[in-house]
């Protein structure tokens, strides 16, 4: 008992040092003193992490402050962020960068941002609320440094709406690749490294996202659906009128149609797979059978039929799994880039999905029950905060183990409690 205790007091000593940088951003006595007494309700054991059950764990007699403080309060999320991203930095930074989203299943339509969506956890549509998230990775160790709600349409054209749950007049409606772009805006302006930006069909599909990442000068590697259109490396425009009279052409020809990407892997042939590992797992290599080939996609100047123009040479990518599902991706690695490179690029992004459940399993994530946007972007900013602290012990007893000889440190406990 007595050395549960001096645990116990031991994690809670580090997170009071951990927090100071936090803490002083906040720049209020008041907030000061609840922070770090919401973070620890977070960390600490309990079936709810809502702002009741935390203050009944941590402080009885600052419910009402720690509500106003989490749910109501205006106090800004920028200045803490930035602290999350430089403490992030040092964990993990020189990595990946991870573009996702995760949603909150909910009941009612009053929380901000609800609204009947696909919903990852669950694996359908349904009421719920959609968090554009970025994780920072690096050997599998994921931070995660930014959830940012997704406002539909639904909300953003009815002002009364947004008022009522206290969006801020200056938001207005973006796609979810709009606002991830914007969050690697703010995460790089933090000091954020990364040496790849990987992201799921869900925003690699977009056209427009990928020309983002291209205008930050950003290496990429992104899901598609296997109807994305590709060209062959060799077409050529045809710029050239006809000889006979007419109407002067308005747009160029290209020398040869451009295929879906699933056509375009079936034309390379079976002897096109190899087999990749890419990471060592717990039961050994990890590995399923790939193709590459270089192609220009076909997201060009759009034309008469419909159709779009050879745009950038970029890698297209088939994984072939054991089960027999094909997945695609896109990925602007350099020509001569070998393809356990590519494979690894694109396998590190499934690490966001842990960051999520855990998020969500040990630190209440989906638990907040109010319905303002300070408030769920309060909860949510506090909820990465305890993540990225109990990533900073993990590694800390790692490198200790390590310098004590022992390579292959065990599993770390996912929470203070364990």
């Amino acid at each position: 008992m007595a050395k549960t205790r001096r645990k116990k007091q031991g994690w809670e000593f580090e997170l009071q040092k951990w927090l100071r940088p936090f803490v002083e951003a906040l720049g209020n006595k008041r907030r000061e003193r609840l922070a770090p007494l919401y973070v620890r309700g977070l960390i600490l054991p309990g079936e709810r992490k809502s702002i009741e059950p935390i203050a009944k764990r941590v402080a009885p007699s600052d419910l009402q402050q720690l509500h106003h403080f989490v749910s109501t309060s205006p106090w800004a999320t920028e200045p803490v962020q930035e602290v999350l991203v430089k403490q992030a930095q040092a964990l993990v930074g020189g990595g990946v960068l991870i573009i996702d989203d995760t949603g909150l299943v909910k009941k009612g339509v009053k929380s901000v941002g609800v609204g009947h969506q696909y919903c990852g956890q669950l694996g359908k549509n349904t009421n719920s609320q959609a968090l554009v998230s970025l994780t920072m990775a690096r050997d599998e160790v994921p931070v995660a440094v930014g959830l940012r709600l997704f406002l539909p349409k639904q909300w953003t054209d009815k002002p009364k709406r947004c008022a009522a749950a206290g969006v801020p007049k200056s938001i207005d409606f973006q796609t979810k690749g709009q606002i991830a772009l914007s969050e690697i805006d703010r995460v790089i302006k933090a000091g954020a490294t990364f040496g790849v930006v990987c992201a799921d069909a869900g925003y690699g599909t977009s056209a427009a996202f990928r020309a983002g990442l291209d205008e930050r000068g950003l290496r990429w590697a992104v899901g598609i659906n296997f109807n994305q259109h590709v060209y062959a490396p060799a077409t050529n425009l045809i710029t050239t009128q006809p000889k006979q009279a007419g109407r002067k052409r308005k747009y160029p020809r290209v020398s040869q149609p451009s295929m879906s990407a699933k056509k375009f892997i079936e034309a390379l042939g079976a002897k096109a797979f190899t087999d990749v590992s890419w990471r060592q797992g717990t039961k050994g290599k990890l590995g399923c059978k790939f193709a590459a080939a270089r192609v220009l996609v076909a997201d060009g100047k759009e034309v008469a039929d419909g159709t779009h123009l050879p745009g950038r040479s970029v890698w297209l990518v088939c994984e072939r799994r054991a089960s027999g599902e094909q997945k695609y991706y896109l990925t602007n690695h350099e020509p001569n880039t070998p393809l356990k490179t590519l494979a690894r690029a694109i396998k590190s992004r499934w690490v966001c999905e842990q960051a999520h459940q855990q998020l969500k399993e040990e630190l209440g994530l989906d638990h907040f029950e109010g319905r303002s946007w300070n408030g769920l972007h309060h909860h949510a900013l506090f909820s990465m905060m305890a993540f990225c602290f109990l990533q900073h012990l993990r590694l800390k007893e790692k490198k200790r183990l390590e310098h004590r000889g022992h390579h292959h440190s065990p599993l770390f406990p996912t929470s203070a409690s364990e």
